[in-house]
């Protein structure tokens, strides 16, 4: 950021904050627009990201009690943010920085001179300001580079971005190359990444200022749905639908697995419907070791439409159950 940006911009406008604002209203006004304007909640949207820059840009100022100092002064001395040049071309052209240094420094040497600026033109031509930013160097410990050049080190902005893998890819990790600030970045996704999920690559952000170290390049994975499996960390969940006489007397069944082949599963006697049974290390296959577990939770499908036969055997179950209402109490605890 150079020092026309400090004259130009209205930091304190642009966070909508009073120019006596305290460090606490400035961080408060920051935050709250941030997250209006932050790239997450405004996708696709250009106007949104530029106004999170500017917002950022205010606040890495305003937040810094030396830069805000210096940015105080060089607008009060500029008047608010006019850019000054040089004068006429037919004349000197001090004038303007006459004032603008006078009002600092007095009037001058005795008898009412003002502090001059300027240097001689080419071939002894009339004189021109010197430039504002040169002068301004002098006064801030700025090199060449212009004022505002040898701020601290200052940490680059991160990056959000979004990836949407396959299921099988986000099973196992994979590559993905993203564009971000019109480069391309290829990023390593973990296996096991569930949907929504935000993963921190460091350094891969914007770059720092005055050697400041690099942001973050934060990317929120989306995984596409799979029909039949789900990730939950390094577990896998399944649904999986058992008849009600297995539910009730109890079965063995063989269920799918992540590498496509089949697991035995045990069904005890009198599993209720929603019940989740663990089938230990069958979920994510992740290194060293740790793997998941499969959770399958078993859903009691009831048949739409009943033989004779099976019609009879539910009415004598019925008879034989003895009118158990599993209801029983139900309106009492409603009640309380």
């Amino acid at each position: 950021m150079t020092g026309q940006d400090w004259l130009e911009k209205d930091f304190y406008a642009i966070l909508g904050v009073a120019k006596d604002a305290d460090a606490d209203a400035i961080k408060k006004a920051y935050r709250k627009l941030a997250r209006q304007h932050h790239p997450d909640h405004n996708p696709d949207n250009a106007q949104a990201e530029e106004r999170f820059k500017s917002v950022g840009e205010a606040y890495a100022v305003l937040s810094d009690p030396e830069q805000r100092k210096q940015y105080d002064a060089l607008r009060a001395m500029a008047g608010g943010g006019a850019r000054f040049s040089a004068g006429s071309s037919g004349g000197g052209g001090t004038a303007g920085f006459e004032d603008l240094f006078g009002s600092m420094f007095g009037q001058g040497a005795p008898g009412g001179s003002r502090v001059r600026y300027s240097t001689q033109g080419p071939a002894g031509g009339a004189q021109s300001t010197q430039g504002f930013e040169d002068i301004l160097s002098g006064m801030f410990g700025a090199g060449s580079s212009g004022f505002g050049s040898r701020r601290r080190p200052q940490r680059g902005a991160d990056v959000v971005a979004n990836a949407t893998l396959p299921f099988r890819q986000a099973l196992t990790g994979s590559t993905v190359q993203l564009t971000v600030d019109g480069r391309q970045v290829n990023t390593r996704i973990p296996p096991g990444v569930h949907d929504g999920q935000r993963i921190r690559i460091r350094g891969r952000g914007r770059p720092g200022a005055s050697g400041g170290e690099a942001g973050d390049l934060i990317v929120t994975v989306h995984v596409e749905p799979h029909p039949v499996f789900a990730i939950d960390g390094k577990n896998v969940r399944m649904n999986v639908p058992i008849t009600f006489d297995e539910a009730a007397l109890g079965a063995t069944i063989e269920v799918p697995t992540l590498d496509g082949s089949t697991v035995k599963v045990k069904i005890p006697a009198g599993t209720p419907s929603g019940r989740t049974l663990r089938v230990r290390r069958k979920g994510v296959d992740v290194p060293k070791g740790f793997d998941g577990d499969l959770l399958v939770t078993v859903n009691v499908v009831v048949p739409n439409k009943l033989s004779s036969a099976a019609r009879d055997a539910v009415k004598a179950f019925a008879d034989a159950n003895g009118g158990a209402n599993p209801r029983v109490g139900l309106a009492e605890m409603a009640a309380q």
